[in-house]
C-alpha cells in the first residue's frame, strides 16, 4: 500500500500565490483557447484538451478587470420557455399552472398521531412505486377574482393515460379545532361531461373541471377576495386496472394558492399549522423554494421539486429522477428494486472500471458523499489525477487518466482503491479559549500514487438550475481579480470550454467551477464515475484524456433524450426554505426537531456573518436572469450564499492539482443553502462533512480551514465571543 500526504504547489515562502501570481492566472484565463483545455485536468497553451474539445479555437479578449468580451452566454437572449406557468387574460383573469406528482400520504401526517410518541417519519415526501410514469398531472387555476368576478375554475390536466376517480380537497378547515393531519372544508371530483359526468379524465383534454365562488375557510361562506388562502390537495386514481401494473390510488402535494397572486411556498401557523405564505426573506430558492415540511421527513427534503413547477416539467422531473436512481449495471431502481420495473435500456452500460453504479449512491439522498470509515475505499468520492506536462500544462495520469475509477467489473483487474490512512491534526484556539481540532486526511493508494491529485466529495444537488439561470453579467459584476476595493478578496471567473461545441462559457459547477452547464456536469460525472458515455463524452477514452475521444465514436450509452432528462431533473430540484421561523404547533404537541429554532438567535447570527465579511464571497442574494428555458427559474430572487467565482483559499486548503485555470489553492465559493438540512439528509451529524474533500466534521472546523482571501473573515469570526459564534452557527444551520 502506498501512502502519501497531499502536496501543495505554491508561490513564495508562504505557499499562497502572490498578487502577481494571481494576475498571471487571470491572464491565462482570458487568453485560453478551445484547444487549450479548460476542462478537468486541462492545461493551457497549445496542448490538446484531455476531454477532446473541437479544434476551432476561440480567443476571448479581456476588457477591464474580470470581464471577457468574447464569450458565449449559456442561454441566448431569445431562448423560449418550455411551458408557461402564469399569465393574465385581457379581462383580468389570472391563469396559473401547478404541476403535481404522486405521494403516499398527507403533508401534516408525522407517522403517528400528533399527541403520540414519535414512531418514525410520515410518507408525504416519498416517491411511490411507478412514480415516473403515467402518474404526473397538474391543475390549471383560472382565477376570475382579479377580473371582478366571484369565481375560480380549476381544470385537471393529465400528462399520460387516464385518471378515474380523482378527487380534489381544498380550503383547510381551520375553524374545526380537531383538524390536524388533514381536513378540508370542500371536496370535489373532476367530472367529465364527455364521460357522462363521471370522474374519468384523459391526457390531452381540458374537459375535467370544477369551480367555486366562496371562501370556504370562513363560516358563513364569504366572497372570495384577493389575498385569500386556498390549500389545494388533489388525490388521483388511475384507471383500473392500472395501465402499467403499478398502484392505482395516490395522494399528491398540498400546495397553497393565494387568490390574485398564484402558488406560494408555505409554512404552518396557528391554529394547528394553518397554511401561510412564507416571507420572501426565507425563500432561499425564490418561488422555487420547498415549503416547510411537517411530516417529519427532513431526510428527504433535498429530493423535492421546485414549488413553482409546471405541469409538463413535473413529468420531466420524475423521468430524470428515475435515471438518477437507476443502476447502469442491472437497470434496477434504488427504491423498491423488486417492485419498480427494470430500466432495461441501461442494463450492462456500466464501464469496466467505475466508482458506483448509480448517481444517487454518491449523492446520498441528493446530499453529499456518505462518510467512509478510515481505511475504507473512497468510492463515493472522486479522486482527480494528473501529471505535469510542458509549459505548465496538466496531462492525464498515465495509469488512471483524469480520475481514479476504484471499482472493476473483472475480478482480475488491478485494485485501484484509495482510502484515508491517517489524519494530520492541528488545533486552533478561539476567543475565550475554545479549541477546535482540525484534521487533514493522508491518503493511501493501492495502485501507483499519482504525482498530482485532488480528492472531492460529491456535493448536494439542490438549486443547481437556479445557479445555471443566473446571467453572466450578474456574476462578473462580483469579480475583482485585482482587488481594486482593497478588501483582500478578489474573485476570478473560471472560463471553460463546452466539450461539445468548443464555445467559451462561464464555469458554474464543480468545486473549481470547471463545468459550464448541468449538461456538461452530468456528462462528466457519467464518464468519470461510471464509464457511461453520452453525447457530451461519447467515448470512454475521454476519461483517459484522449485528445480525439470525440472522433469516430460509436453510439452513446445514454441517449441525448435521457441526458436531457437527467439535466432537467437536476435543474428542477427545489431548495428548502430557510428554517428561521417558529411554526404554529398546538399547545402541548411535540415540535419536530427541524423546526425547533430560535428566530432571534438566527437573526443575530445573520448580522454577525455579514459583519465578519463572510458575504464578500458567500454573496447572500442574487437574481436569476430571464433566458433559462425553464420559466420556474427565471427572474427569481435567490439566497444561495455564493458568488460562483474562484478564490485563493491559501495553502491550508490547496492540493496538488491545477484544473483549467484554477490553481491548487483556488476554489469556487460553495453555496451555503441546505447546510442546516445536511444532518438530516446524511443520517446524523456524525455523517456530515464539509469542504471539498470532506475533511471538516463541523462548521467550526470548516471555518477554521479558511485561509488566503478568507483569512481576515476567519479571524473576525474566531475573535467573536462564544455566544456570538453560537449565533453564527445557528444562522448557518437555518439555511
Amino acid at each position: 500500500m502506498n501512502s502519501t500526504k497531499p502536496t501543495t504547489t505554491s508561490s513564495g515562502s508562504s505557499g499562497r500565490p502572490s498578487a502577481s501570481a494571481l494576475a498571471t492566472v487571470f491572464a491565462a484565463v482570458v487568453s485560453l483557447t478551445a484547444c487549450g483545455g479548460s476542462s478537468e485536468g486541462g492545461g493551457t497553451g497549445s496542448s490538446p484538451s484531455p476531454e477532446g474539445s473541437p479544434n476551432a479555437p476561440i480567443t476571448p479578449t479581456p476588457v477591464g478587470t474580470g470581464v471577457m468580451a468574447e464569450y458565449s452566454p449559456l442561454f441566448a437572449a431569445d431562448t423560449p420557455i418550455t411551458e408557461q406557468l402564469q399569465y393574465t387574460e385581457p379581462d383580468g383573469t389570472l391563469v396559473t399552472f401547478m404541476g403535481a406528482r404522486p405521494t403516499e400520504r398527507h403533508a401534516r401526517e408525522r407517522g403517528e398521531a400528533w399527541d403520540a410518541p414519535d414512531t418514525g417519519p410520515g410518507r408525504y415526501f416519498t416517491f411511490p412505486t411507478f412514480y415516473f410514469q403515467n402518474r404526473t398531472f397538474g391543475l390549471e387555476i383560472r382565477d376570475e377574482v382579479p377580473a371582478g368576478r366571484q369565481r375560480i375554475e380549476v381544470i385537471l390536466h393529465v400528462n399520460d393515460g387516464t385518471f378515474d376517480g380523482t378527487t380534489f380537497s381544498l380550503f383547510r378547515n381551520i375553524n374545526n379545532p380537531n383538524v390536524r393531519d388533514f381536513g378540508w372544508s370542500l371536496n370535489y371530483g373532476f367530472n367529465n361531461p364527455n364521460e357522462g359526468n363521471k370522474p374519468i379524465c384523459h391526457a390531452g383534454e381540458r374537459t375535467c373541471r370544477m369551480s367555486f365562488t366562496s371562501n370556504w375557510r370562513t363560516s358563513p361562506h364569504s366572497p372570495l377576495k384577493i389575498g385569500d388562502k386556498i390549500e389545494l390537495a388533489p388525490a388521483p386514481r388511475l384507471q383500473r386496472p392500472a395501465i402499467d401494473g403499478g398502484g392505482e390510488r395516490y395522494y399528491s402535494f398540498e400546495q397553497l394558492y393565494v387568490v390574485g397572486k398564484g402558488m406560494r411556498p408555505w409554512y404552518g401557523i396557528v391554529p394547528n399549522l394553518d397554511s401561510e405564505p412564507l416571507p420572501d426573506s426565507t425563500l432561499l430558492g425564490g418561488q422555487a423554494s420547498v415549503s416547510y415540511n411537517y411530516s417529519e421527513e427532513p431526510h428527504r427534503v433535498f429530493q423535492q421539486m421546485a414549488n413553482n413547477i409546471g405541469i409538463g416539467n413535473t413529468k420531466r422531473f420524475v423521468q430524470g429522477r428515475r435515471l438518477f436512481h437507476t443502476s447502469f449495471a442491472d437497470g434496477k431502481h434504488s427504491e423498491h428494486p423488486n417492485t419498480n420495473p427494470v430500466f432495461t435500456e441501461h442494463v450492462g452500460q456500466l464501464g469496466p472500471r467505475y466508482n458506483q453504479a448509480r448517481c444517487i449512491e454518491c449523492h446520498a439522498a441528493n446530499g453529499r458523499s456518505p462518510v467512509p470509515a478510515q481505511g475504507a475505499r473512497l468510492d463515493t468520492l472522486s479522486v482527480l489525477t494528473g501529471v505535469a506536462g510542458g509549459n505548465g500544462a496538466v496531462l492525464p495520469d498515465p495509469t488512471y487518466g483524469l480520475n481514479v475509477q476504484q471499482r472493476a467489473s473483472s475480478t482480475t483487474a488491478p485494485d485501484y482503491s484509495v482510502s484515508v490512512a491517517s489524519y494530520e491534526k492541528t488545533v486552533r484556539t478561539l476567543a475565550g479559549g475554545e479549541q477546535v481540532e482540525l484534521v487533514k486526511p493522508v491518503y493511501a493508494f493501492k495502485g501507483p500514487v499519482p504525482s498530482l491529485y485532488s480528492v472531492r466529495q460529491a456535493p448536494q444537488v439542490i438549486g443547481m438550475g437556479l445557479l445555471e439561470a443566473v446571467a453572466e453579467p450578474t456574476i462578473l459584476a462580483l469579480a475583482d481579480p485585482e482587488d481594486k476595493n482593497g478588501d483582500g478578496v478578489r474573485g476570478v471567473p473560471h472560463w471553460v470550454n463546452d466539450p461539445e461545441t468548443g464555445k467559451v462559457h462561464l464555469g458554474r459547477f464543480g468545486w473549481k467551477a470547471t463545468k459550464a452547464s448541468l449538461r456538461h456536469q452530468v456528462g462528466d460525472a457519467l464518464v468519470k464515475d461510471m464509464s457511461v458515455t453520452s453525447p457530451v463524452f461519447p467515448s470512454r477514452s475521454c476519461q483517459q484524456g484522449a485528445p480525439d475521444c470525440r472522433n469516430g465514436a460509436g453510439a452513446t450509452a445514454v441517449s441525448a433524450e435521457e441526458l436531457q432528462r437527467m439535466s432537467d431533473y437536476l435543474a428542477l430540484i427545489g431548495v428548502p426554505a430557510q428554517r428561521s421561523l417558529r411554526s404554529g404547533y398546538p399547545e402541548g404537541i411535540r415540535v419536530s426537531p427541524e423546526h425547533d429554532v430560535n428566530p432571534e438567535l438566527i437573526a443575530r447570527g445573520s448580522v454577525l456573518f455579514a459583519q465578519a465579511q463572510c458575504t464578500s464571497c458567500h454573496t447572500a442574494q442574487l437574481t436569476t436572469g430571464n433566458t433559462h428555458p425553464f420559466a420556474e427559474l427565471r427572474n427569481q430572487t435567490i439566497r444561495p450564499y455564493t458568488d460562483m467565482l474562484l478564490h485563493d483559499m491559501g495553502p491550508e486548503l490547496a492540493d496538488s492539482l491545477t484544473e483549467g485555470q484554477a490553481a491548487p489553492s483556488m476554489w469556487r465559493t460553495a453555496p451555503l443553502w441546505g447546510l442546516g438540512s445536511l444532518k438530516y439528509v446524511q443520517g446524523g451529524v456524525q455523517n456530515v462533512r464539509y469542504l471539498h474533500d470532506g475533511r471538516a466534521r463541523t462548521l467550526n472546523e470548516a471555518i477554521g480551514w479558511h485561509g488566503g482571501e478568507a483569512s481576515a473573515s476567519r479571524a473576525r469570526y474566531e475573535a467573536l465571543s462564544k455566544e456570538d459564534r453560537t449565533a453564527v452557527i445557528a444562522f448557518l444551520e437555518s439555511l
